[in-house]
């Protein structure tokens, strides 16, 4: 349903998604600061954003429920792979930055596009300061930092500066650090997941079932775990404005780039159970180091292991940060945030990477200050709750442009295929939903709800905007 006196969005014509603002000469894509993502980049973008630093830890999380949770690794796979696919066919139909947000806009109206814009605000920014707190975790291991509450702060903002500067600097340092970051993580990941298989050893592997409960309750349960670990996946489409030949490429880079992520979890999370021996895994803090150290011998794997959980991070922090900025900038443009955040610069919307950073890094000194994590800790499960929404309203875009028949929005040779697809990526969302609980799904909403009242700030602005300009144009000697 449309929201009153709004209009769907046409499609852009291909010109429209590479035009660069007025006044921001510095943001067209001839600057040698701002230049255009390719395939790789793109795909290297969503990669590096769906896998953080979790995965380091992934194994040993789910491993209480056996091998039964592999299971569920490869049904969440399908609904992210339908995700991506869905995310594809809008990418395609409107390749603008701001991902589901313009989805949700174009189909729905304004209400619902802010709604989108502003529950993947709140989940960029808090879940970069929790990014940067975790990886001062693993920069312990390397340089001890934890020691000290105000050292550990200063390595955390430091963290989260370094890729704020990487955006600031412009789109082609932000393509350079995405690409090579997931490069050097996926080195010893894949050096886990592919050299693991030749020291496979299946009796290391544990009951096939150790929850206690029957397969499907175990694998409900350790899905619960797993859900998250695929958020990231709309990176390409929320950055498509920045992507070459974007109706083409942002689909191919959110399957390719989702595909790619799930066989490195599935494969890593497999050697890992068949080199770490089950009774020692359910209790281990560094399974990755564990699988290395039993493949290898030595105790270097901890040492290797943080490394690279290190690098992991400061790319995923890279990636989201742009993100964080895009689709904020694509709302402002619609004037349904301030106007400050279309401001770019070198292809960066600049005031809106800084916003962010800033906010994280309160957000970030709070939790060192405040000398307790329990409401940072909310604030984090809030986001998996946040994160989903623009999922859900995304995938309705697709039904919604499937189920009213228009010959301009709906291929009908596909349509039955497209329409199998979309409903598994809605369910999928709603199960991601499902799964952040009911604590998350409550608080999550009140963040919502706070939202009304900035769309309602912003939508009255606007509208006495508009109404002011007949009056100036009428008015004696403006002419």
């Amino acid at each position: 349903m449309h929201v009153t006196g709004t209009a769907p969005l046409p499609a852009p014509a291909p010109s429209e998604s590479l035009a660069a603002p007025a006044g921001d000469p510095q943001g067209t894509p001839g600057s040698r600061h701002a230049r255009r993502f390719g395939l790789p980049v793109a795909t290297a973008l969503v990669m590096g954003n769906i896998i953080g630093g979790g995965i380091f830890l992934l194994p040993a999380s789910i491993a209480p429920y056996g091998t039964v949770s592999l299971v569920a690794f490869g049904v969440l796979t399908i609904g992210a792979i339908a995700l991506a696919l869905t995310f594809g066919k809008l990418a395609a139909r409107d390749p603008r930055t701001g991902g589901p947000y313009v989805y949700a806009r174009g189909a729905f109206g304004d209400f619902a596009g802010f709604l989108a814009a502003w529950s993947y605000w709140i989940t960029t920014w808090v879940s970069n300061a929790a990014l940067a707190v975790a990886a001062v975790g693993y920069l312990d291991v390397l340089i001890p930092v934890s020691g000290h509450r105000w050292t550990a702060c200063l390595a955390a903002l430091a963290i989260q500066w370094l890729p704020a500067l990487a955006n600031f600097a412009g789109t082609r340092y932000v393509g350079a650090v995405q690409l090579v970051s997931t490069v050097l993580k996926f080195v010893p990941l894949l050096l886990v997941a592919v050299g693991g298989l030749f020291f496979f050893d299946p009796s290391r592997l544990g009951p096939f079932n150790s929850s206690g409960h029957g397969a499907i309750g175990a694998v409900s349960a350790s899905a619960a775990l797993l859900l998250f670990s695929y958020l990231g996946v709309e990176s390409a489409a929320v950055s498509a404005g920045e992507v070459k030949n974007a109706r083409r490429n942002v689909g191919r880079a959110t399957v390719i780039g989702t595909a790619g992520a799930a066989l490195v979890y599935l494969l890593g999370t497999l050697s890992v159970f068949g080199t770490v021996a089950h009774h020692r895994l359910v209790n281990s803090t560094a399974p990755f180091s564990d699988a290395v150290n039993a493949m290898f011998g030595g105790s270097w794997g901890g040492w290797a292991v943080a490394l690279a959980a290190l690098v992991s991070m400061i790319g995923c922090l890279n990636g989201w940060t742009l993100l964080s900025a895009q689709t904020p900038y694509a709302a402002a443009r619609d004037g349904l945030f301030p106007a400050a955040f279309t401001r770019r610069r070198r292809g960066v919307p600049t005031v809106g990477v800084a916003v962010t950073v800033v906010l994280a890094s309160l957000l970030t000194a709070y939790n060192y200050l405040s000398g307790s994590g329990k409401v940072f800790e909310v604030l984090v499960l809030v986001t998996t709750f946040t994160a989903t929404v623009p999922y859900l309203l995304a995938t309705a875009a697709q039904l919604f442009h499937l189920v009213s028949g228009r010959a301009d929005s709906v291929d009908r040779g596909r349509l039955v295929r497209d329409a199998v697809v979309t409903s598994v990526a809605a369910a999928f969302s709603i199960w991601l939903m499902a799964g952040a609980g009911y604590a998350a799904v409550y608080q999550g909403a009140l963040f919502l709800f706070a939202g009304v009242l900035v769309y309602a700030v912003m939508t009255a602005r606007r509208a006495r905007g508009t109404a002011a300009e007949p009056a100036t144009a009428a008015a004696p000697g403006t002419d």
